[in-house]
């Protein structure tokens, strides 16, 4: 491959002391996870850059090569030098691939968090999120306290040491968050108070700050702001045929984006004309038809949009390195066409078109059991925050005030 890119300079490359001889198989690598012809040349260039830098601090062969050092070489500011921190950060993952690169030897927070996911996961049974959740706010907890340095500090763990590191994370997190961040870090204390690590009776000293049921609306636009944004999206594109066909799925079937970017091919049944939604919230499958619209929409982006690939998911990546989406994908498509389409959209991610899609089904007169049903809600309490969103209903529910006339004669209240 790499004679292929250079047929007059392969030999200048493939000649390189360090990366040489594995510089063809990274050629292939870079190829195979989806960067086009003039990327793989572009990052085969910068290679030669990076291996100056390396030989100035000592490698002189790949074996030598350390994370430390090849992190060293990436500019303090990326943007900087783009090209050389991408290339860097392919190194990396190639040669971790590769199993080149020395592991990185755990810390006693790297053991401690591990053995709270363990408890959490068989223990408690908690999903694959809620322990990433868990073992985050573990990790920045313990870094605080300085565990690597000093294991001990656990056990003269006080409430103001607490207190101190809630104040810390108040200042970066809104109050849900840290209502959120505060319950992990309870979870946490308990488990080390069961270890007898640290004192018993600590996740009852912290304060959490105070969140009242309903005091936000629920983020819905207009049904013909929705209409107008489906519209703006350019289909004339592999990544427009994909946004469309998600956004037209939320704003058809009130999806989430963990459940957009975990639908596989396999979920679709063409013949029976039924989709199948898998609910993360839930654990169970949601079957819905399948429209004429979200049918035309998905046969055009798999037709002309979607990559060839053997991954099974519905919607990939359109841009290098190649593979499936994630949740933050879908956020940051909804950002770039919202603003796009020049339309008055205040809201920041894909779940408003959730919200808007539950209210135009109230106003079109859809009950609420069946609108908890397409919603996957469990509760009938989940879906009746959106009647307060149905403004104009609710005028007609309100009594008319009685006329001065009308409240002559009455007894006189005194209160």
């Amino acid at each position: 491959m790499l004679k292929e890119y250079f047929p007059r300079y392969h030999l200048r490359y493939s000649s390189l002391p360090i990366f040489g001889s594995i510089l063809d198989d990274f050629s292939d690598w870079v190829t195979a996870i989806g960067y086009h012809r003039g990327r793989v040349r572009q990052h085969v260039r910068t290679t030669g850059r990076l291996e100056r830098k390396l030989r100035r601090r000592g490698c002189c062969s790949l074996h030598e090569i350390s994370r430390e050092k090849l992190r060293a070489c990436r500019p303090k500011d990326s943007q900087d030098d783009q090209e050389l921190n991408a290339t860097v950060r392919l190194w990396e993952r190639y040669l971790d691939e590769r199993q080149v690169l020395p592991r990185p030897e755990s810390t006693p927070i790297d053991h401690l968090t591990a053995e709270y996911r363990t408890y959490l996961e068989r223990v408690r049974g908690a999903s694959l999120s809620t322990l990433t959740h868990h073992a985050w706010t573990a990790s920045h907890f313990l870094t605080h306290l300085g565990y690597d340095s000093s294991s001990s500090c656990l056990a003269d763990l006080d409430r103001n040491e607490i207190e101190r590191y809630v104040r810390v994370r108040g200042q970066r997190s809104n109050r849900a968050s840290l209502q959120h961040e505060i319950a992990h870090l309870r979870s946490f204390l308990r488990f080390l108070a069961t270890r007898g690590q640290a004192k018993p009776g600590l996740d009852s000293e912290i304060d959490t700050p105070r969140i009242y049921r309903g005091e936000q609306l629920p983020r819905s636009l207009p049904w013909d702001t929705v209409c107008g944004l489906l519209s703006s999206i350019d289909r004339t594109t592999p990544m427009g045929l994909r946004d469309y066909a998600i956004f037209l799925m939320i704003a058809t079937y009130g999806l989430r984006a963990s459940e957009i970017v975990t639908l596989k091919l396999d979920d679709i049944q063409w013949r029976t004309g039924v989709i199948q939604i898998p609910m993360k919230k839930t654990a169970t499958p949601l079957l819905l038809p399948l429209v004429d619209p979200i049918g035309d929409s998905l046969v055009a982006y798999l037709r002309r949009g979607r990559p060839h690939l053997r991954h099974r998911e519905v919607f990939l990546r359109c841009r290098a390195p190649a593979g499936v989406l994630k949740p933050t994908a879908v956020t940051e498509a909804f950002q770039r066409w919202a603003k796009h389409s020049g339309l008055k959209i205040p809201f920041q991610g894909a779940h408003c078109l959730r919200h808007s899609y539950a209210v135009h089904l109230l106003r079109q007169g859809v009950s609420l059991k069946t609108i908890g049903d397409l919603l996957g809600h469990q509760s009938a309490e989940s879906t009746c925050v959106y009647i307060r969103l149905a403004v104009e209903d609710l005028r007609d529910v309100a009594l008319s005030l009685p006329s001065p006339g009308s409240l002559q004669g009455l007894p006189e209240v005194r209160i």
